[in-house]
This record gives C-alpha cells, sequence and structure tokens, in this order.
C-alpha cells in the first residue's frame, strides 16, 4: 500500500435518497430529500455532482444530461439500524450497528425527577422540556429566558436534550458546563444519545442561533472503523461535528466549523497538508440544521449548489492515491410535516483515479459497507459491520 493513501469521506448530512421499506414504521412514507428539493429547484444547477453519478442513483430524478459521462462510482445505502438520528447514521457508516435505537422523550418531556436534579446541579431553573424546533422554541421562551436568566431546553424527535441560551444571559462557557452536567445525569433510566448546547444571541430584537453549537455524546459501545484506523498507525482527522459524535474515540485529531463552507475550507486544507496515510472525516451540518429542520427546501437546494460549485477545489487537491466518499447519515426532508429527520436511504458516490468512472453499485445492505470499504482500501484489519465494496469500484 502506498504510504500516502487516504480516504475522505464527507457526510452531507441528512440528504435522503427515498423512503425506507420501513418508512412507515417511522412515520416517515413518501419522505425523499433529494427529490422533493429537485421539486422546488427546477433550475437545480449540481453539474459537478450529477458527474460523479448523483442523478443516475436508483430513484432520483433530478435534471441531468442524460448522455453525460459519469466519471464516479454511485449507488445508494439502506440502514439496518433502528432509527434515524445522526449518531445512529453516522455510527453505522463506521461499522456499528445499533439495534435497539436510543430513547426518546418526544412525547412527553424528560421526566420530572431528572428536570429536578439537573435544576439542583445547574442552581437555576429551567423553561420548556417539551419537543419543539430549536429556532421556535427560542422565539416562544427567548423573552423569558431574558428576564428569568433560566435555560431553555428541549427535545425532539431524535434522542436528545438540548439547552438553548442567549450568550449575553448565559456566558457559553456557562452553557457548556450545563451541558456537561446534563450529560453526566443522563445515564441509565434517563440515557439520550446526545446533550447538544444551542447558543444564541438577540440583535434589534431577533434571536439568532450562533455556530458555538456543542455535541455531548455518549460513546460508541464497540471500536468502529476509526478505532481500527487509528490503532493501525494511520491518521483519523476529523471536521466539524465528527469528533463530538463519536466523543473523541479513534480520533488522532479535529476541528470544528462553523458552517458549510469553512467544513470544505477545512477539508481541502486537511488534504493538502495530511502527508500521511488515513481518514480524513468530514459533516457539513448546514444542510440538515439550517434548512431540513427549518423546512426550507429552496434554502436547502442552494446549499447543495454551493457544495457543488466547490467540488471541483476538492477534486483537485486529492492526490492519484486519493478516493472520495460522498454520503449522507439519514434524511430530512425539507417539504415533509414536522421538522424531524426522515427515514431514508441514502446516496453513496466514490470518486479517484483508481475508481471506474460509471460504476453503478445498486442498493448496499447497510451503511457500513462506506466503513468496511475505506478499511479495505487502507488495508486495516478490522472486526466491523459491514461488506466492503473495493473490488467493485477499483480499475
Amino acid at each position: 500500500m502506498s504510504e500516502n493513501r487516504r480516504a475522505i469521506l464527507i457526510v452531507l448530512d441528512s440528504l435522503g435518497a427515498g423512503a425506507m421499506p420501513d418508512a412507515c414504521d417511522y412515520d416517515d412514507e413518501g419522505a425523499f430529500t433529494i427529490n422533493h428539493i429537485a421539486e422546488n429547484m427546477p433550475e437545480w444547477n449540481i453539474p459537478n455532482l450529477n458527474k460523479l453519478g448523483f442523478s443516475k442513483i436508483k430513484g432520483v430524478n433530478v435534471n441531468n444530461t442524460e448522455n453525460q459521462e459519469i466519471s464516479g462510482a454511485y449507488g445508494r445505502a439502506a440502514e439496518k439500524s433502528a432509527g434515524k438520528d445522526t449518531i445512529t447514521g453516522h455510527w453505522e457508516i463506521a461499522g456499528l450497528i445499533t439495534d435497539v435505537p436510543f430513547q426518546t422523550f418526544t412525547d412527553t418531556g424528560f421526566p420530572q425527577e431528572f428536570i429536578t436534579a439537573f435544576e439542583e446541579k445547574i442552581g437555576v431553573g429551567v423553561l420548556g422540556n417539551y419537543s419543539a424546533s430549536g429556532t421556535e422554541i427560542i422565539e416562544q421562551l427567548g423573552d423569558e429566558h431574558k428576564s428569568t436568566g433560566k435555560p431553555i431546553v428541549y427535545t425532539s424527535a431524535d434522542s436528545v436534550f438540548q439547552i438553548a441560551a442567549n450568550t449575553e444571559v448565559i456566558p457559553l462557557d456557562r452553557l457548556y458546563e450545563m451541558c456537561e452536567e446534563a450529560r453526566k445525569l443522563l445515564q441509565g433510566d434517563w440515557i439520550v444519545g446526545r446533550v447538544i448546547a444551542r447558543p444564541f444571541i438577540e440583535e434589534n430584537g431577533v434571536y439568532t442561533r450562533t455556530s458555538d453549537r456543542k455535541d455531548y455524546s455518549v460513546s460508541p459501545p464497540a471500536p468502529t472503523m476509526l478505532d481500527f484506523i487509528s490503532r493501525s498507525g494511520h491518521k483519523v482527522y476529523s471536521i466539524g461535528k465528527i469528533s463530538d459524535i463519536f466523543n473523541g474515540a479513534g480520533i488522532t485529531a479535529s476541528v470544528h466549523t462553523s458552517d458549510n463552507q469553512n467544513g470544505i475550507d477545512e477539508t481541502i486544507n486537511a488534504i493538502n497538508n495530511m502527508k500521511d496515510s488515513g481518514l480524513i472525516f468530514t459533516n457539513l451540518v448546514d444542510f440538515d440544521s439550517k434548512y431540513g429542520h427549518r423546512r426550507d427546501p429552496k434554502g436547502y437546494g442552494r446549499a447543495v449548489e454551493e457544495f457543488d460549485a466547490r467540488l471541483p477545489e476538492i477534486l483537485n487537491a486529492m492526490s492519484d492515491e486519493d478516493i472520495l466518499i460522498l454520503c449522507a447519515d439519514h434524511g430530512n426532508d425539507p417539504t415533509y410535516k414536522g421538522w424531524n429527520h426522515t427515514r431514508e436511504y441514502v446516496p453513496v458516490i466514490i470518486f479517484g483515479n483508481k475508481v471506474k468512472a460509471g460504476m453503478e453499485l445498486g442498493t448496499l445492505s447497510s451503511f457500513a459497507d462506506i466503513g468496511a470499504t475505506v478499511c479495505e482500501y487502507l488495508s486495516v484489519q478490522n472486526d466491523i459491520y459491514g461488506e466492503s465494496f473495493l473490488s467493485r469500484i477499483l480499475v
């Protein structure tokens, strides 16, 4: 193996490729993030993604030149795990299947016993404690939060406990401390996948969330591809919220990002500067947090266009030994009811000088096939779930 062989894995957070057969079990029948964006973007301009095979993925219906020569390998992957949240999706990509979904408190809010214990730990009462859109709840409770100094707590259809605070009322460091206290308490009967800090600011009476979000996840219960790669002496460089999702396990270096463009910048910097072999693992969260949850299909579509416009920079930075894999971790159809994730297939696109152009992978049985492929490409011994498709895509 070349000493400089690298895999660049970019998660286009929530860019789902159509409802899974079991979507009805999640009340997500008919969801299709990509196609419903396309319906709202009749002139959707994503030529670089389409050249890699995006428009050829089974079920995907976006404008494309029929006879365009495809330069990448492409397909879609089914989710094996139970659930449709961020941790479940990313852990499965990395080869860890979640058989029992993380518990949620969507319908009831968190138990009063926990809320009381949490208030005692932080020395102040809380507002909220119900399922809500993050932008909506700060509009509803922002004024009361400002007058009382009480943090806003809420959840969603995901296994999350979120704490929102105006940074002029509760400084950022104090908000993070509150999240750390919640993470310690949310174990056993109260365990959830993530505690999330949701800072915001007020300008001229308008509340706006900042980029200082921070996730506090449970640790993976078994080794993932990240552990096997780093234990083998390779680099695992995480960009965005990847380090938070895996609670740092298996990661050798990381950088947080402020938005998608910053995430792309950091990915290109890593490609240019990481000389050792290994994995560059990026999450681009804006698709999910700014557009999917906020049910903004046109904003979502424009964000994909912005990524597409920068794809050539990523491809041009890659060496002959590199492979690029694009995928998602779940769906979040911006035209669907509510504001939560949707149970969908995810797109899988692979590009590199050693990758067969125009290779159709069909439907992979698990997101974990991605992690297995990365490990095989890096010649890393592992026992993660998943079946590598490397032999199918290499020239």
